[in-house]
């Protein structure tokens, strides 16, 4: 999943996270402070960012799995949500069933049923609607497609009665209504894990108004919207139909949470430091500016309730290959880049180490050193010779896009945030040295990576954050670099070695040995440093400060973010 686009550009080996001593307490509001104008979706559907996943998925919406609410490691470990256990696979991992636990309701006290998880899951394929959410739902169900690889099935808003039934066929719930079973294309070794996403949560078919079910989702969980302001403020407050019972993970300590939008970072940090007032209750969602981290992390006023740990994050800069279709380009960009005054800028070592591709060595599986460009520094200084001598063979080889580089100047779209108002005067300023043209655009945050995965967006370069969304480099490769992807920036389709890639890919996701898995996994990955659709950035790491009343303030390993409705106020 995408981190949050406030972060900077920003091995995860976490450090061992501090845990309270304590008894967690009920009661109290926890405030959240935020630069974003919204939530970039409370829509489960559309839900996709790490810690809009924590936010919406331990507080309003439940799942048929998820992930151990834990800190460390043990916070990666596979649990049962809505469903009694973490599914059971027949047909060698085609065919996967959950029962459900039953007991569990919406806010206006009717009942979870399978018929409404079935329901939610239909919502994805509704791609004019339900945007920016993950697409497993659509890549793995078993469900014909026409001859250019779209879903015969529109979705539940369009579908005629014949298109229904294709749904049906592979979301079907047992008559007894307490089984649902997914019958899927392909064998999916570890599906129970991608059922951990919100986009297979239940949505009451009664309920559900379109696009506008992103302001006023309906709640399965333990708290629900009092108000939402975007631009202001999100209110939750207990769900008094949600029982316990019913949950095992959830334990909904807080008695509200108060979400607090367009901040000035500055303020944030400046809030959280100085602790006073109801800031004592207080999170950020978007990690410390960088000017902050030498004193925060020096000063032992703030040992208690600071932490500085790799999240499961990899930075990336994506070319849009449509435009810039000529890979000398694109290495010039590279090895000019001035990467080392990119990461003082962000916070030097805090933001973690260079990256040589696009997994992290977290996936030990997965993960091989990558042999990167002939002439890339190491230490991440440019090196402006080799980015020159690339750029002249650009120059014959493809004119055109050489003159675009160099004369019109390439567009480079970015979150409109104090941090990279810095990075990106370092891009223009280090490229220009080589004879390379950045045109900044920036928007603002919340709307940032919908306005760069809309295809009608006219961008050159964009940047990102993506990780995991189970342990497996499947989540990664595909979703970054794959047409169908979730979350592919680089537009590569018509690029000559894409179809090459597209095979590769298919089949290291048929490939059932996870060892020999792996290893194709580190090819393609090198395969992708080779092409450079996508430049790497970093290994990153995060770093939180939060109110001394604020108990449980651990980063949640799967979302790499604060697990928000876990946290409590201390007594």
């Amino acid at each position: 999943s995408s981190s949050s686009p406030d972060t900077a550009s920003s091995s995860d080996t976490m450090a061992i996270p501090r845990t309270d001593s304590e008894t967690p307490t009920t009661g109290g509001t926890i405030h959240i402070l935020s630069q974003l104008e919204q939530v970039t979706h409370l829509d489960p559907q559309r839900n996709y960012t790490g810690s809009d996943l924590a936010f919406v998925g331990s507080t309003m919406q439940r799942a048929l799995t998820s992930y151990a609410y834990a800190p460390g490691s043990d916070g990666s470990k596979l649990v049962a949500d809505l469903a009694t256990d973490t599914g059971t696979p027949t047909e060698g991992g085609k065919v996967w069933s959950f029962t459900l636990r039953g007991g569990a309701t919406y806010e206006d006290g009717s009942e979870v049923t399978c018929a409404d998880i079935a329901y939610g899951t239909s919502r994805v394929f509704a791609t004019d609607i339900i945007v920016d959410g993950p697409t497993y739902a659509i890549s793995y169900l078993d469900i014909p497609q026409d001859a250019d690889g779209n879903s015969n099935y529109p979705g539940p808003y369009t579908a005629t009665a014949d298109q229904q039934a294709l749904f049906d066929k592979a979301v079907s719930c047992s008559e007894d209504g307490k089984t649902i079973t997914f019958t899927l294309s392909r064998i999916v070794a570890d599906f129970n894990y991608t059922v951990t996403l919100l986009a297979f949560s239940p949505v009451p078919k009664a309920k559900d108004t379109g696009e506008k079910y992103d302001m006023a989702p309906v709640s399965s969980g333990p708290y629900k919207i009092e108000s939402y302001e975007p631009g202001k403020s999100l209110v939750l407050v207990r769900n008094e139909n949600w029982s316990k019972a019913s949950d095992p993970i959830r334990n909904a300590y807080a008695d509200s949470f108060v979400y607090e939008f367009a901040l000035d970072p500055a303020v944030i940090d400046e809030r959280l430091m100085a602790d006073a007032g109801d800031d004592q209750y207080a999170v950020g969602d978007g990690g410390l500016q960088p000017e902050n981290l030498q004193t925060v992390f020096t000063d032992d006023r703030f040992k208690d309730r600071r932490q500085d740990d790799y999240d499961p994050y990899v930075s990336f800069t994506a070319f849009n290959v449509k435009t810039v279709s000529c890979v000398e380009v694109r290495r010039a960009v590279y090895l000019g880049l001035d990467r080392e005054a990119l990461r003082t800028a962000g916070g030097g070592p805090y933001t973690g180490d260079f990256a040589d591709g696009f997994v992290k060595p977290a996936l030990a599986d997965d993960y091989a050193p990558s042999k990167l460009p002939e002439g890339l520094n190491t230490d991440g200084t440019p090196n402006i010779e080799a980015a020159k001598a690339a750029l002249a063979e650009a120059k014959t080889k493809c004119p055109d896009v050489y003159a675009k580089a160099t004369v019109e100047g390439l567009k480079f779209f970015h979150p409109d945030t104090p941090i990279w108002q810095k990075l990106v005067s370092i891009w223009i300023e280090s490229l220009k040295a080589v004879g390379i043209v950045i045109k900044p655009t920036a928007v603002e945050p919340s709307k940032y990576y919908p306005t760069v995965q809309n295809e009608e967006t006219d961008y050159d370069i964009s940047r990102g954050a993506w990780g995991p969304d189970w342990p497996n480099a499947s989540t990664m490769i595909p979703e970054l670099f794959l047409t169908t992807g979730g979350f592919n920036l680089t537009r590569n389709g018509d690029d000559p070695a894409y179809k090459q890639f597209e095979t590769d890919t298919k089949a290291a996701l048929n490939e059932l040995d996870r060892k020999a898995q792996g290893k194709k996994w580190q090819a393609l990955n090198q395969f992708l440093v080779d092409q450079l659709w996508s430049i790497p950035g970093t290994f990153t790491k995060a770093q939180d400060l939060w109110g001394s009343k604020v108990g449980n303030a651990y980063r949640w390993s799967s979302s790499g973010s604060f697990l928000f409705g876990e946290l409590y106020v201390k007594q």
